[in-house]
């Protein structure tokens, strides 16, 4: 038993505690090229957070890990099989009714770690931080909490290498084998401005790309996968940490 983790923990061990913030992972179910699994979001955000809870719990920050939300918003890929779409208005509801639960308990941080490009929670958490004054709600995004380049090669942004390496370190048994893997192959914009990144309009995804990838996989590999990931935990920890020690009543300087 983790007690950091909420899904693992009891009432034997909660009902005397007191936790100073909430982690909420963030995932989707969808397509990820053709040789990783639908769930890739939600298993890089559970060990991320979890492997960050440890780290942050041993320099005793009371961190709570919530249960992954397995669906994210995947309007763009109504026509894959089986994506599942949860849209923002969704997401919005369920978002309220947890940060109710922990306005109401006392528990007045909270962090929402996104593992899907699909989810933008800016708009959502300044609609509940209006609600909910006395809550403190944040989120990140983690692939842009490193440089990248500085660990992989080749661009991309959906089971490209740094997904690939990623669960090649974290769950191998859940990646096809090599001759499996599409390229990650996609078609950009003919219009400029979207391309430049000030301007933006969503990818219709089976469009764009044949195997549901953006971004080669090949250069991949699970050494590269272990030291993103100890690197991204590190840092993550650090934050946890520093989350749980803030004075919400002197967040500025």
């Amino acid at each position: 038993m983790r007690p950091y983790i909420l899904a693992e923990t009891n009432w034997n061990a909660l009902k005397d505690a007191k936790f100073d913030l909430a982690v909420l992972p963030w995932g989707a179910t969808e397509a990820h090229n053709y040789h990783l699994p639908y769930a890739t979001d939600n298993i890089q955000a559970d060990h991320i957070v979890a492997e960050a809870a440890r780290m942050a719990w041993e320099k005793d920050a009371k961190v709570v890990i919530l249960p992954t939300i397995p669906f994210g918003v995947n309007t763009g890929q109504s026509d894959i099989y089986l994506d599942i779409n949860l849209n923002p208005s969704t997401q919005l509801a369920i978002l309220a009714d947890i940060v109710e639960v922990l306005n109401r308990q006392g528990v007045h941080k909270l962090l929402i770690f996104n593992g899907h490009g699909g989810n933008n929670f800016k708009p959502l958490v300044r609609e509940l931080g209006l609600k909910f004054p006395k809550m403190f709600i944040s989120f990140c995004f983690f692939p842009q909490m490193l440089d990248k380049y500085s660990f992989f090669e080749e661009a991309g942004d959906h089971a490209d290498e740094m997904e690939t390496s990623l669960m090649l370190y974290l769950r191998p048994d859940l990646v096809l084998p090599h001759e499996k893997w599409g390229d990650g192959k996609d078609k950009k914009y003919k219009i400029k401005a979207f391309n430049e990144g000030w301007a933006w309009a969503e990818r219709k995804w089976s469009e764009i790309s044949d195997d549901t990838g953006v971004g080669n996989p090949h250069k991949a590999t699970k050494e590269k996968g272990e030291r993103f990931f100890k690197a991204i935990t590190l840092k993550m920890g650090d934050f946890l940490v520093e989350l749980c020690n803030a004075d919400l009543n002197d967040l500025y300087e």
